[in-house]
Parts: C-alpha cells; sequence; structure tokens
C-alpha cells in the first residue's frame, strides 16, 4: 500500500473502511478469530477460548463470520456428525491486522490512566 491509497476518499471508500471496521468491531468477532488462531476447531472449543458468550451468539457469529468469509464450516458425515471451524485466509489476515490496532488500545488505555505505555 503506498500513498496513492489514500489520496481519494469518497464515499465509497468511506464505507468500505466503515464496512470492515464494523465487522472486525462486532462483539466477539476477535476473540473468535482469535480462538480460531489459537487452534479452536470444534464450537466447544470456541464456547471454551471465548469466556462469556453464550452458545446462541457463538452460534450467530460463527454463521456471520462464514458468510463473511473470515471462517470456513466444514460437516463430516460421521456418527454422529462431526463439524469444525477454522480460519480463512483472509479470517487469518484480519486477526493478523488487528494486533497492532489492539498493542495501540492498550497503550492509549495506559497513557489516558496516567500509566507508561511501552513502545512495541
Amino acid at each position: 500500500m503506498d500513498e496513492k491509497d489514500f489520496e481519494r476518499i469518497d464515499e465509497a471508500a468511506c464505507r468500505r473502511f466503515q464496512s470492515s471496521i464494523e465487522l472486525a468491531g462486532r462483539k466477539w468477532n476477535g476473540a473468535i478469530l482469535l480462538a480460531g488462531m489459537r487452534g479452536a476447531r470444534r464450537f466447544s472449543e470456541y464456547r471454551t477460548l471465548v469466556d462469556g458468550i453464550s452458545d446462541r451468539l457463538l452460534a450467530s457469529r460463527l454463521k456471520e463470520l462464514e458468510y463473511e468469509g473470515l471462517i470456513e464450516r466444514e460437516v463430516r458425515p460421521t456418527t454422529p456428525v462431526s463439524i469444525s471451524y477454522t480460519l480463512t485466509p483472509s479470517g487469518r489476515q484480519l486477526i493478523t491486522l488487528l494486533q497492532p490496532l489492539t498493542e495501540w488500545g492498550h497503550a492509549h488505555a495506559l497513557e489516558r490512566a496516567g500509566g507508561i505505555a511501552v513502545a512495541s
């Protein structure tokens, strides 16, 4: 990405940016993607790693992330049926891109609270 990518700020660019921020920032989405990066595959593994989320909301978010192309759902015809969820390359890319934002947020919160932020 170079400076030319930021020369034109128009309505379409703003909509794409806002949509991306809303998807990434929707409650629990980041935590679910991070759980996938940490090896969660089964619904119960996601539920264990994402402390505090209800089963209903986890199922809803997994469907949403699948629709958005960030998680892939695989159904294996075993008895009982086995379902796994894995991050797509886009999902891995998004969680990697969010890491610096998370670090900034931590440093900013410390700064605002009067603490000392450590540069990373």
